[in-house]
């Protein structure tokens, strides 16, 4: 990829997404250092998110707390983005804009997936190996009971149980 404003390779790469659509700016390193964009204190994303790029990248970014959101009602203290901006931009300022906008995300995450919290992948197998284990210790933990209170009748019947399950867990 070359830079948009040289020909050299570019290595800094910038996506915004404005009206519907996805704009990218390719900078090699140098232009990246002249627009201030490798510059922490100088280039702020969240402003450039905001569509105010050119006054970010000639840095002219006012501290965070006089950014001011977009939208009205809540806000993120840390950046100042709202549920507008983030409707906008589709991703959000700082990492407590999640914290901030929790209660609004959660239906928006039911509807995405399957709940709102991250449970893992696991194979189908794994996970019916690991429920027939824990069935075993819970009829293990009854059999000893009836045997030590000598209900031998019903500790045979725990016994054939726990048999009946050790022989579907064995692989053939």
């Amino acid at each position: 990829m070359k830079c948009d404003y040289c020909d050299r390779k570019a290595t800094v790469f910038l996506t915004q997404l404005a009206e519907g659509q996805m704009k990218k700016i390719c900078l090699c390193e140098s232009c990246a250092k002249e627009r201030g964009v490798t510059d922490p204190t100088g280039f702020s994303m969240a402003e450039a998110l905001l569509g105010n790029f050119q006054k970010a990248v000639a840095g002219a970014v006012p501290a965070p707390s006089a950014v001011k959101p977009m939208g009205s009602g809540k806000s993120c203290p840390q950046c100042g983005f709202s549920m507008e901006d983030f409707q906008k931009v589709r991703r959000f300022g700082c990492a407590s804009c999640y914290k901030v906008f929790a209660s609004e995300l959660a239906p928006m995450l039911r509807g995405m997936h399957k709940g709102a919290t991250h449970l893992g992948k696991v194979p189908e197998g794994l996970i019916e190996s690991h429920f027939r284990i824990q069935r075993i210790e819970e009829l293990q933990a009854k059999l000893d009971q009836a045997i030590a209170s000598e209900s031998y009748e019903e500790a045979a019947e725990l016994r054939d149980e726990i048999r009946k399950l050790d022989e579907t867990g064995v692989e053939k």
